[in-house]
């Protein structure tokens, strides 16, 4: 088997390896519910509204409002 005659160079080597390592953006389509519209991964419930095929999946999780200490109301 042969071999090489000259050492590569480090820049030569990792730029040869730096091709495998390209990210990309994950594809996210508009959700189907009307009233939603936002955009999601495709083939997932929609983390807005909790839409899927045509129905709804979970229900969506409701941000409650945190009391007050009583410190903080009324300064």
């Amino acid at each position: 088997m042969p071999n090489p005659k000259r050492k590569h160079t480090r820049s030569r080597r990792d730029s040869r390896r730096s091709q495998n390592w390209k990210l990309e953006r994950p594809s996210l389509s508009p959700c189907p519910n009307p009233d939603c519209k936002k955009m999601r991964p495709a083939h997932t419930v929609c983390p807005h509204c909790g839409f899927y095929k045509g129905r709804i999946a979970v229900m969506p999780k409701v941000e409650k409002a945190k009391p007050q200490s009583e410190g903080e109301a009324g300064s």
